[in-house]
């Protein structure tokens, strides 16, 4: 790595850093340190739910995807709009009347304290787990650029991580997720172009997308019927997105407080359903723009 790209990197996560805890400063108390005094507009709601789903894994991974087997993946999201509904006309209400700092709050004064032990240790347990492979994902491309050994590169990402969500509370993770997909999102575009840009002279965007497309990789709608009889094999159609993406969807934003303190923070009910509708419209074209960067890298690759 050259110098300038030293620089950059030091620079943008110490800028993450010391904005997040700098937007925090005023976290005082328990209402503020878990749920940011339920004081952020829908638009900082919607980052911070967009910013704990896209992880770094679903840059990584979701044009690899699109490269081997096509768009159809996209299917997986739509039964997210439907499930964002559904959590707002039932499950927000709720959380929201009750003034619960937790998913699992909700559970204890419904059932009993056993039930939410047991359930914040299945959370705990799955997003550990989950937040393990998401930091292990980037440090293997931070490992590669550095020649650093991949257990201290993991210790860094990871440290760095702990500082400032430890320090600063709910409204440090969301305004650090804000600078994150500004970055993720910057990136992603450069890359879109980068690879446009690299079509040869005499072959249009429109036209890789054609011969694409007649390889059939642009199969963004797929049912799952083949000669008449529906393929139970096939992971990604038309109603497994529908149906298994509105159930996983509903578990997802309904059940884990890595959601759920999301939409929490905001300032009133209506943001709060606002910052989750919202969520379910974007999500999908943006896992569309992630795939069809993998569709051209394929075209590339002919």
């Amino acid at each position: 790595m050259s110098q300038i790209d030293w620089i950059v990197l030091i620079g943008t996560l110490l800028c993450i850093i010391s904005y997040g805890l700098y937007k925090s400063r005023t976290t005082r108390n328990l209402d503020g340190y878990f749920l940011s005094n339920r004081s952020l507009p829908w638009g900082l709601v919607l980052l911070s739910i967009m910013g704990t789903q896209a992880s770094a894994i679903t840059f990584l991974s979701a044009p690899g995807q699109a490269y081997t087997d096509g768009m159809r993946f996209v299917q997986y999201y739509f039964g997210l709009p439907l499930a964002m509904i559904v959590i707002c006309i039932f499950f927000v209400p709720i959380f929201s009347r009750l003034k619960v700092y937790t998913a699992y709050e909700y559970l204890e004064n419904r059932f009993d304290s056993k039930t939410r032990t047991l359930t914040s240790f299945f959370f705990l347990l799955q997003r550990g787990l989950s937040t393990g492979i998401s930091v292990f994902a980037p440090s293997i491309i931070l490992s590669s650029l550095f020649g650093w050994n991949i257990y201290y590169t993991n210790i860094l990402m990871g440290g760095l991580l702990i500082i400032y969500t430890m320090s600063g509370g709910a409204k440090a993770v969301a305004y650090t997720q804000q600078l994150q997909l500004i970055i993720i999102f910057t990136g992603m575009f450069l890359a879109a172009y980068m690879v446009v840009n690299m079509l040869p002279d005499n072959v249009s965007f429109t036209d890789a997308l054609e011969v694409s497309g007649k390889m059939g990789k642009l199969n963004v709608i797929t049912t799952g019927f083949e000669n008449g009889k529906f393929n139970w094999s096939d992971q990604y159609n038309l109603f497994s997105g529908l149906i298994g993406g509105f159930f996983l969807a509903l578990s997802y934003f309904g059940t884990d407080q890595s959601q759920v303190g999301r939409y929490l923070t905001a300032k009133s009910l209506k943001q709060s359903r606002m910052g989750l509708l919202m969520n379910g419209f974007v999500k999908i074209p943006m896992q569309f723009g992630i795939l069809l960067i993998g569709v051209l890298f394929f075209f590339l690759s002919i």
